[in-house]
């Protein structure tokens, strides 16, 4: 009897060992993972910027659930594209831009240049128009006075640069925790028609003509080609070592990064369109200002939906206009040897949403605007980067694979079609 209680005590001794083996290698695994967490929540906000709350209200408010397949397709194209982007920067050790000035000819770059600073000039105005009306709307700060703390507040985040990555992706991902808690309180006060909402995630339709303005306005706010860029570069500060063990493990726990970010930023998109249909369509308002939106959630909803909204929009338009700065830092430095001051390539970025200010444009349509002139860059940004992805002397055991290729090359046909037609719907 005791050598055989021996044995079960034996067996349950290595039973318990291992259990807590496994327990401290899902511990060292968790850390590992956590440590690697941050470039795609950087990223993520750009697709949660104010040029997505002035496409999805108009989206919400006008065509109610009809547009909600946009943001789910748009969401997916935007995680292959970080993911494809990730992996080039992981491989290479390179970001986009400085492959793009290896590969490509001088003349193609000062062409990449051009186009890529103008994409990162449109989406920066868009999110520093956002931070100026953030303080607007939500402290009743005057629009000339809102500009100069928005100026501020960006600079500083972005000096926060100096002091390391990680500093920046902690900042950041509290405001998208910000943006997230503000809409979840939307969601709860708004009370949509659910099943409607999930219909129309699933089945794709285009009610008019009309609509189809709106839906690239979306695809050009969810997928942003300047972030496509930068996201090369924010995996460069773990990329240190360099086995291709290394690499493959950087390479899997960034995908988890993106997933996480990227489906967050889904369903705060999602919330925008809904919240706007709920609120808006629902009682036949259009809205045409983000103004209008704030003013009229106050009466609808309470004054706690008009805070939540004017709190979301603050933190985006802070996190974004120093997301897009950074972007703007990587395009300039990359194509061309050319070597402008960093603090003129901020101001570069910054001053058309001041000019917008200065010259009363309705912000909102100058949001919708720039997010169609995104729409239409894009597919340059897409194009150079599958060609340099799709080089096995490049990317080495990273080369796309047939199957990458197909969806990568089906991706950019589906945007330029939808730019096609707008193009048609537009001036004829």
């Amino acid at each position: 009897m005791e050598k055989g209680d021996n044995l079960i005590s034996s067996s349950r001794y290595k039973s318990e060992r291992a259990k807590v083996k496994n327990i401290f290698a899902s511990i060292k695994s968790s850390k590992s993972l956590l440590s690697f967490l941050g470039p795609a929540f950087i990223v993520s906000v750009a697709y949660i910027d104010p040029g997505n709350f002035a496409a999805n209200i108009s989206g919400g408010s006008i065509f109610n659930y009809n547009l909600l397949w946009v943001i789910l397709w748009s969401n997916i194209m935007a995680i292959f594209l970080q993911i494809i982007s990730a992996k080039l920067g992981i491989a290479t050790g390179k970001n986009l831009t400085q492959m793009c000035r290896q590969v490509f000819s001088k003349r193609i770059n000062w062409f990449l240049y051009i186009a890529s600073t103008l994409s990162a000039i449109a989406t920066t105005m868009a999110e520093f128009l956002g931070g100026v009306l953030g303080f607007y709307l939500l402290f009743g700060i005057p629009l000339s006075y809102s500009v100069i703390l928005t100026a501020a507040v960006t600079f500083l985040i972005i000096y926060l640069q100096k002091y390391g990555q990680r500093i920046i992706e902690i900042v950041i991902t509290m405001f998208v925790a910000v943006i997230c808690v503000s809409y979840t309180i939307e969601l709860f006060l708004a009370k949509p028609e659910w099943h409607q909402a999930l219909l129309h995630t699933i089945i794709p339709s285009l009610p008019n003509s009309n609509a189809v303005l709106i839906a690239v306005g979306m695809l050009g706010a969810t997928v942003m080609p300047h972030v496509i860029y930068l996201h090369s570069e924010l995996v460069q500060c773990r990329n240190k070592k360099l086995s291709l063990k290394d690499k493959k493990n950087h390479l899997r726990m960034e995908k988890i990064d993106i997933l996480v970010a990227m489906n967050i930023a889904y369903v705060v998109n999602a919330a925008m369109v809904i919240v706007s249909a709920a609120v808006f369509f629902r009682r036949g308002l259009t809205v045409d200002s983000i103004e209008q939106a704030h003013k009229s959630l106050e009466p609808l909803l309470g004054r706690l939906s008009s805070g939540a909204f004017g709190a979301a929009l603050l933190a985006s338009g802070f996190s974004s206009s120093s997301v897009g700065a950074m972007a703007g830092e990587t395009i300039m430095d990359g194509f061309v040897d050319v070597k402008i001051p960093l603090i003129a390539k901020r101001l570069i970025t910054m001053l058309p949403g001041v000019l917008v200010i200065a010259l009363g444009v309705n912000p909102m349509k100058a949001l919708l605007v720039s997010q169609v002139c995104l729409s239409f860059i894009l597919p340059i940004t897409i194009i150079c980067m599958l060609k340099i992805t799709s080089r096995k002397d490049l990317m080495g055991d990273f080369v796309n694979k047939p199957f990458v290729k197909f969806i990568g090359w089906v991706f950019t046909i589906m945007i330029i079609s939808m730019n096609l037609v707008l193009i048609y719907f537009t001036f004829i």
